[in-house]
C-alpha cells in the first residue's frame, strides 16, 4: 500500500484517470481529481467517484486548485504544458502517470509493446494467442482497458500484456517490462512533440530500466541505441533477423514456422504482428509449433482494414485506426482494385506529401473532410479531390463516385478528435452510414 494514508491528485477524468482515482482510493489515499473540463457528462461522472468518496474539481476551479499534493498521477491524453497540469508543477508535486501507478501495484511480470502501428492487433494476438496456449493472461494499457483497472487480477495472472503509447511512457520512473516489444516508428503525434527526434525519445523509453536478464523484440529495420536486454529480431524485409518471411512463410533462424495464408491476418504489416507476437512467446518459453497453431483462428480487430459490405459491386472497408500515414499506406497497399479514399481528420502537424506518389497509383479518388482537407488537397494535386463538410457527405460522394470492381477505403491517415471523441465512434458512424446505403437498383 505505497500511498496509503497519502494525498493524491488525479489529473484527467477520461478512462486511465478515472481508474487511477479508484485504485489510489482503495489503496488509503485521499484523492483529488482535477479536470479541465465541464459538461454534463463530466458532473455526471464526477458524482459517481464523489459517492466513493473522491473529490472531484472541474473546470477553472481544477486549473487553480490550490491545495498541497503528495503525489500526482497525469493522465496519457494531457499534454503537460496545459494549465492544469502547470498548476500541480509549480507546487513541485511528483508527478507520474497511471501507467507507472499500476506498475507499482502489478504483481505479475509484464510484457510490453510500442510502436506507431500495430500495438493494438499485436496486444490482441499476443493475448489470445497465449490463452489457448494455457497462459494465464489478460490484456490492458492503452488497448482501452486501464492497467489500473486490469492490475487488480494480477496476483491470477501468469503475465500481464501491455499496449503502451508514447504519452504513457513519458511518465515512467520505474516501469521495467520483462518483455518489451519495439513495432516500428513513422510519423505522428508531431501537435503533442516537436519533431520526431522527441517522439522516437518518449518511445525509446520502453528499454530504459530493462537489464541484461529481460527481453527486447524489435524490428530489425529499426536503428536503436544499444540495448541492455536480449534482443529477438524480426522482419518481413530484412533476411537478417531471427524471424523472416520467405514468401508467405514465416520463419525462425531458417526454419519454417507458419504460413501466413492459413491465418486471418493478411498484408506484410500483418506479418511483421505476427512475427512480433510468435517472438513474445519464444521469450516466455511456449514451444513455437503451439504458438504457431494457436494464431490461425485470431481475427483482426474491428476498424482496422475491416470488410463492411459489397455494394453494386464495390467494396466498402474500415480502417478508421489508420491515424497516421503509416498506417494509411499500409491499407492502400493491401487493397487490389482502384481505390475512392475518404481521408482527413485532425491536424497532427504532418504532411500528407509523403505519401502523393502511392495516392497518385492506386486511388481514383478522394473525398476529404475534416481540418486536414485542404492541406490535404493541396499535398495530392494530381488525384481528383473532393471536400466533404463531415462524414455522411463523404459517404454519399465516394457512393456516387465508386464503380463496380472498386474499393471505398476508410482509412482517415490521422486522429479523429476535431469531429469525433475516437477512432471508435469514427468508424461506427462510417459502418452505420454504410449499411444505410441503398443499392443503386433500389434506388432507382
Amino acid at each position: 500500500m505505497i500511498y496509503s494514508g497519502k494525498n493524491a491528485v488525479v489529473l484527467g477524468l477520461g478512462h486511465s484517470g478515472e481508474a487511477a482515482a479508484l485504485l489510489l482510493s482503495e489503496e488509503g489515499a485521499a484523492v483529488t481529481v482535477c479536470e479541465s473540463g465541464d459538461n454534463p457528462g463530466l458532473r455526471e461522472k464526477a458524482a459517481g467517484l464523489e459517492g466513493r468518496g473522491i473529490r472531484v474539481l472541474l473546470g477553472a476551479e481544477a486549473e487553480g486548485d490550490p491545495s498541497p499534493y503528495d503525489i500526482a498521477v497525469l493522465s496519457p491524453g494531457i499534454d503537460p504544458v496545459v494549465p492544469l497540469v502547470r498548476n500541480v508543477l509549480a507546487k513541485r508535486v511528483p508527478v507520474i502517470g497511471e501507467l507507472e501507478l499500476a506498475f507499482e501495484e502489478c504483481t505479475c511480470p509484464t510484457v510490453a509493446i510500442t510502436g506507431t502501428n500495430g500495438k493494438t492487433t499485436t496486444t490482441e494476438l499476443t493475448t489470445e494467442m497465449l490463452k489457448t496456449c494455457g497462459v494465464r493472461t489478460m490484456a490492458s494499457g492503452n488497448i482501452g482497458l486501464p492497467f489500473a483497472t486490469a492490475v487488480r487480477s494480477s496476483q491470477e495472472l501468469d503475465v500481464m500484456i501491455l499496449e503502451v503509447s508514447s504519452f504513457q511512457l513519458e511518465t515512467i520512473k520505474t516501469f521495467h517490462p520483462q518483455v518489451s516489444v519495439w513495432l516500428n516508428l513513422s510519423p505522428n503525434h508531431l501537435d503533442r512533440y516537436p519533431g520526431m527526434k522527441e517522439y522516437r525519445e518518449a518511445k525509446l523509453r520502453i528499454f530504459e530500466n530493462q537489464t541484461a536478464s529481460d527481453v527486447a523484440i524489435v524490428n530489425a529495420a529499426s536503428e536503436l541505441p544499444p540495448l541492455a536486454a536480449r534482443k529477438i529480431t524480426f522482419s518481413a524485409h530484412r533476411k537478417e533477423a531471427d524471424f523472416t518471411l520467405e514468401g508467405s512463410v514465416i520463419c525462425f533462424q531458417g526454419r519454417k514456422v507458419l504460413d501466413q495464408n492459413e491465418t486471418r491476418l493478411q498484408g506484410i504489416h500483418n506479418a511483421e504482428n505476427l512475427m512480433a507476437a510468435l517472438a513474445i512467446g519464444c521469450a516466455l518459453d511456449v514451444d513455437l509449433d503451439h504458438l504457431a497453431g494457436a494464431v490461425t483462428q485470431y481475427t483482426a480487430p474491428v476498424h482496422r482494414c475491416e470488410f463492411v459490405r459489397l455494394r453494386d459491386g464495390v467494396r466498402w472497408i474500415n480502417d478508421s485506426k489508420a491515424t497516421n500515414l503509416d498506417a494509411m499506406e499500409m491499407a492502400i497497399r493491401s487493397q487490389g482494385a482502384p481505390i475512392i479514399l475518404i481521408a482527413g481528420g485532425k491536424d497532427k502537424g504532418f504532411e500528407f506529401d509523403a505519401i502523393e506518389p502511392l495516392v497518385r497509383e492506386r486511388v481514383r479518388a478522394a473525398v476529404l473532410i475534416g481540418e486536414m482537407k485542404d492541406r490535404i488537397a493541396g499535398s495530392w494535386r494530381n488525384t481528383p479531390c473532393h471536400k466533404a463538410k463531415d462524414l455522411q457527405e463523404a459517404v454519399r460522394l465516394a457512393a456516387d463516385l465508386a464503380e463496380s470492381g472498386n474499393v471505398v477505403l476508410f482509412s482517415p491517415g490521422t486522429s479523429s478528435f476535431d469531429m469525433f471523441r475516437n477512432y471508435g465512434e469514427r468508424g461506427n458512424l462510417f459502418k452505420s452510414l454504410t449499411h444505410k446505403l441503398p443499392s443503386k437498383t433500389q434506388s432507382t
